[in-house]
Parts: structure tokens; sequence; C-alpha cells
């Protein structure tokens, strides 16, 4: 394979400066996406652990094939939004491999808001979807909700491209 050489000076102020910003960046973002997979309340946790139930990530790291790649689709959907507490708009989903089959994967996080779908949870969902068709990939869905988050149901449902159409096409 070719080699392209490249002409960048990395001694350059303009370089170093360009460099110093963008790890700035990515910093920022990987701690964004600690906080999105990480922190949760207290008492969201100590409700999990008195209902005897495993993380999401947990089921999710039991349920996948072991030593096979795993994508995470949208950490941050719902990103500043909701007073940012519904991390990745309330629900992890992966594309990952199960007895060597590629699938798609989404998981209610019942430790944001009970597992409750928010109006972004629901076009996650959707786009997720799409992808799980588009790629003939067999869905798998962990179900731990409280339903619509009530304050939000007339966002939820009342369009053609809303929470009604995730039970559409799951028929």
């Amino acid at each position: 394979m070719d080699v392209i050489e490249t002409k960048v000076d990395k001694k350059d102020p303009q370089y170093l400066e360009n460099y110093g910003r963008m790890e700035a960046m990515v910093a920022r973002l990987n701690e964004e996406l600690r906080i999105a997979r990480e922190v949760r309340s207290e008492k969201a946790l100590g409700r999990l652990a008195e209902q005897n139930k495993l993380s999401v990530r947990k089921r999710l790291e039991l349920l996948l094939d072991k030593n096979t790649p795993v994508l995470e689709i949208a950490p941050l959907a719902a990103y500043d939004m909701y007073d940012k507490g519904v991390h990745g708009a309330g629900s992890v989903v992966v594309i990952g491999v199960i007895h060597g089959r590629e699938v798609l994967v989404t998981a209610n996080d019942p430790t944001i808001k009970g597992g409750t779908i928010y109006p972004m949870g629901v076009k996650k969902g959707l786009r997720c979807q799409t992808i799980a068709m588009e790629n003939r990939l067999p869905l798998i869905s962990l179900v731990d909700s409280g339903g619509a988050y009530l304050p939000l149901q007339s966002e939820v449902f009342p369009d053609v491209d809303d929470g009604g159409r995730i039970f559409y096409n799951q028929a």
C-alpha cells in the first residue's frame, strides 16, 4: 500500500494550537460519554438493587457473545435536554453478536426515570428499528419501562413517526 506523505508541520504554532483545542474537545466528549454510560442517582441504583435487577449494561454484557465487537448507537441522544438527566434518551442500543449472529439490541434503562420513554427516546427507537431493517438485523428489545413519560405524553404519540410507529413496526 502506498503511504501518503504529509506536509503538515507538527511544530507549527497554528498546528499546535489546533491540536490542543482538539485534545480538549475529545476529552470533553469522552467525559460526556462516561457520564451518559455511568452516572446514575444513588436512589435509582438503590431501587435496582432492592428489586434484585441487573443494570442495563450488565444485562447486555451477559446477553452478547464475549470478546466480540459492540457498537453503541446514539449514547448521547437527548444530550442537554430534559434537565440533562435522560442519558442516551433513556435507553442503551447496541449492535452486537449473539451466538455468532449480528443483532441489534435495545434496552430501556430503568435507572433513568424508571425507564420511561421520552420523545427523543421514541426517535432513537425508530431510528434503531430502521437500522435493523435496512441491515437485516434481528432486533431484540429488553424492556423494563414505566411506559411513556406522562408529563410529555402529548409529544410521544401524536404523529405517524412517533410512539405508535414503534408498535406498528414490531407487528
